[in-house]
């Protein structure tokens, strides 16, 4: 079975909308945040990956239904899984949740490209080790 990464976040009064409850597009941010952070638990950090290997992480494609409402103060917790890693390419489940209660769900692949062509290219060979260990 494959392992879940959590990662926590508050709801800030810039995350949400008019109605007070959180915009829609910041689950996407929430989302890549959790993807970010989950690879600093692997240890790797995007930067280093661009300066040495000239490699950078784009999505692709993302899918997101949206269940629920997330307000000001509530604390998200954020869960990723990886569904498929593919040669040049990572496929994640993520949730958002509030306690019990599924906020959204979000379906995304993201691509790796070279930073100077902007052409896809494989994932840098220690990166893909460490995300198959994980």
């Amino acid at each position: 079975m494959p392992s879940v990464f959590t990662w926590t976040v508050r709801v800030y009064y810039e995350d949400t909308d008019a109605g007070g409850i959180v915009y829609y597009a910041n689950y996407l941010k929430f989302f890549e945040r959790a993807r970010t952070e989950w690879l600093r638990s692997l240890g790797i950090d995007q930067q280093t990956l661009r300066d040495e290997d000239g490699a950078l992480f784009v999505v692709r494609n993302a899918s997101v239904d949206y269940v629920a409402s997330a307000r000001l103060d509530d604390e998200v917790k954020l869960t990723l899984n990886v569904e498929k890693l593919g040669r040049a390419s990572v496929e994640f489940d993520q949730q958002a949740w509030r306690g019990d209660t599924l906020l959204a769900s979000a379906d995304v692949r993201v691509g790796c490209i070279d930073a100077v062509t902007m052409r896809p290219r494989s994932l840098p060979d220690l990166a893909a080790a460490k995300m198959r260990a994980a």
